[in-house]
């Protein structure tokens, strides 16, 4: 894990009472990984001493998608034993540290309506939310009070099959999204199936029932069918659509490649001395794990994009921490003993379509994947690390300005998110 991570378990051990739950290695409670689905045990990364698990298995047909959520198996958490009291802090980054990591104001998103897809169902989908709320001191959100709901692809209660490796993706998407967008209302709309189309169509239904922002952590191969789908799906003039860059490094994923959404790519997150107090680089593990980027076959490039390297859509817009090393504190309990540690660029686009609901409701008939080209001066520009060498460099290699990894950078405040 992070040094971060590493120092506050060694400072506050010795001064607290607490189980420590190592992984994999302390789910005895109920044989998780021997009881879980294939899905949830894909496949297995290691870097900079965190090792993490896929949720989903990567997709490899068109038409058909992977969620982009990495768990890390060997987080060490505290968790409070019974008849003690004081809270132990879960590992992981939590609201706090994002929202001063990208420069973002407490309390974001009133008034506003997040969408979050994907594909199956999470049963514990609500009381994991609560618990990760509480443990941050964020607002209630819930079925009860209005700000919660979730639906069908359709919009109704009819909900797919459960499913242990996409309900860790649905946590990590509901959490990020409580950290950055706190007073927001969210809809969570579960696809019958990880299909294109099931997943369009509840884009498509999260529209309709009012999201000003709808976030989507997964893709699948591209195919010439995707123009096709841009226009059936994803062309929401007004509204924000991000979609993750993927997590297999170099080459593009569906839909991050659709002219239509914010393409967000993945960094690494670290402490430092400097006036930022954070630094960022391109998150990389290797050849075929790291943040997604470069030339999309089929898609057109948008007018506002207007880079030299990629005759079509270039990938990605913008960035957020997705390197498992650096991750995210995430609560799940379906597939999951409770406390984790997420990464992945699932973990970046929540973050952003939640970034763009604190910065306010896009003006009509724009679409807000230009924005940032605007306002490129308010983002923090990500000057180091490369996934692998290509030609030209830029796709595969930060550096000042635009790059394929990351974009035109992350979140400095809220300037570049607004049009």
């Amino acid at each position: 894990m992070s040094d971060r991570i590493s120092a506050r378990h060694r400072s506050r051990a010795p001064r607290r009472t607490v189980l420590a739950v190592l992984g994999t290695a302390a789910l005895g409670l109920s044989g998780l990984m021997a009881s879980a689905p294939a899905e949830a045990q894909a496949a297995t990364g290691s870097s900079h001493g965190a090792a993490w698990v896929r949720s989903c298995a990567q997709a490899t047909t068109p038409g058909a998608m992977a969620c982009n959520a990495l768990r890390v198996t060997n987080a060490r958490q505290h968790v409070k034993p019974l008849g003690v009291t004081a809270d132990a802090t879960p590992s992981g980054y939590g609201p706090a540290d994002l929202l001063s990591a990208y420069n973002l104001p407490a309390g974001g998103g009133s008034g506003q309506t997040i969408a979050i897809v994907d594909a199956y169902n999470d049963p514990n989908a609500e009381s994991d939310l609560a618990t990760y709320r509480s443990q941050y001191g964020l607002p209630a959100c819930t079925t009860a009070n209005g700000c919660f709901r979730k639906t069908d692809e359709h919009g109704g209660t009819s909900y797919p099959r459960n499913s242990t490796g996409w309900a860790g993706e649905i946590s990590l998407d509901l959490d990020m999204v409580s950290a950055i967008a706190p007073n927001a209302h969210i809809i969570l709309v579960e696809a019958k199936t990880a299909s294109t189309a099931d997943l369009g169509t509840a884009v498509n239904t999260a529209v309709r029932l009012g999201a000003q922002y709808v976030s989507n952590s997964y893709g699948g191969p591209e195919s010439a069918s995707d123009a096709s789908y841009d226009e059936s799906y994803y062309n929401h003039p007004g509204v924000v659509i991000t979609a993750s860059s993927g997590d297999s490094g170099y080459g593009v994923e569906y839909p991050a490649a659709s002219q239509y959404v914010t393409a967000v790519g993945g960094t690494s997150l670290k402490r430092d001395s400097s006036s930022r107090g954070w630094n960022e680089s391109v998150w990389n593990t290797s050849s075929t794990e790291g943040t997604g980027s470069g030339c999309s076959a089929y898609d057109t490039k948008p007018a506002w994009q207007t880079d030299g390297g990629c005759a079509q859509r270039t990938v990605a817009d913008v960035a957020a921490v997705a390197d498992p090393a650096t991750g995210v504190a995430v609560y799940q309990t379906y597939g999951g003993s409770g406390w984790s540690v997420y990464g992945g660029t699932s973990a970046a686009s929540p973050i952003i379509a939640s970034v763009y609901a604190d910065a306010g409701t896009p003006s009509a008939g724009l679409y807000p994947s230009s924005f940032p080209y605007a306002h490129t001066g308010s983002l923090n520009d990500v000057t180091s690390g490369s996934t692998t060498t290509c030609s030209p460099s830029y796709l595969c290699t930060a550096g000042p300005g635009f790059d394929g990894p990351t974009g035109l950078g992350t979140p400095n405040g809220l300037a570049a998110f607004t049009g």
